[in-house]
């Protein structure tokens, strides 16, 4: 069985993305997923042979560190996009404690308008900022749209950010470039760019039957009528 491995805990984005990616592949029933608290600990599992894959969002904070620490032994194998779970910029009811202080996830920050809140506290994970909200550590934060749906007496949405489709990074061990870019010539985007260079076609000229001379009068029969 394959093992993919990500970004923990189970329901975080990381997690919604990486079984996407296999239910695409078809590998729901033939891969196992392993959930980390960090990167380096997914990357030395990979290297370790512990996993066979590991997945990472290339706008996480962390994905220029973990592709130059460990290229020699980690390389990427894979890319794709894809759309995040629904999100939004929640805030506490009634409540006045820390309600200075917005909680995000570093790659989040720019979702949202933040400048109403003096102090903005990263954390590395959005069911982080989440668990932040639930503990009154802060009095807002952007988070999976569910998680105000849920609590609804608790906390109100001040702006819904929706789906942000972000590129993703499969990593493994051995590397599949062979020293030239990898491209999937047939993608959607292919797709387009043949689109917008193909050549003009040349619409057809079609004479209507009034304009295309006199017309010829059928031979007369002889003979008797």
């Amino acid at each position: 069985m394959i093992i993919f491995s990500t970004l923990g805990p189970r329901g975080s984005n990381h997690h919604f993305v990486l079984e996407q990616y296999l239910a695409a592949h078809g590998l729901e029933q033939l891969a196992r997923v392993a959930l980390f608290d960090d990167f380096h600990s997914g990357a030395r599992a990979l290297m370790a042979s512990e996993a066979d894959y590991l997945l990472q969002c290339a706008v996480h904070p962390a994905a220029a560190e973990i592709t130059g620490t460990y290229r020699s032994a980690m390389v990427v194998v894979d890319a794709f996009v894809s759309p995040s779970q629904p999100m939004a910029l929640v805030q506490a009811k009634g409540s006045e404690v820390h309600a200075s202080r917005v909680g995000v996830q570093p790659a989040t920050q720019s979702y949202a308008d933040l400048s109403a809140w003096p102090e903005v506290v990263h954390e590395p994970t959005v069911l982080s900022v989440q668990a932040g909200l639930e503990e009154g550590r802060y009095g807002a934060g952007i988070v999976f749209a569910s998680f105000a749906a849920a609590r609804t007496e608790r906390f109100e949405v001040i702006e819904p950010i929706g789906t942000v489709c972000d590129g993703w990074i499969v990593y493994g061990r051995e590397a599949i470039d062979e020293g030239k870019a990898v491209v999937w010539r047939d993608s959607p985007v292919a797709r387009q760019f043949r689109q917008q260079t193909a050549p003009p076609v040349r619409a057809s000229v079609v004479r209507s039957w009034a304009n295309a001379g006199p017309r010829r009068q059928p031979p007369k029969a002889c003979g008797p009528s």
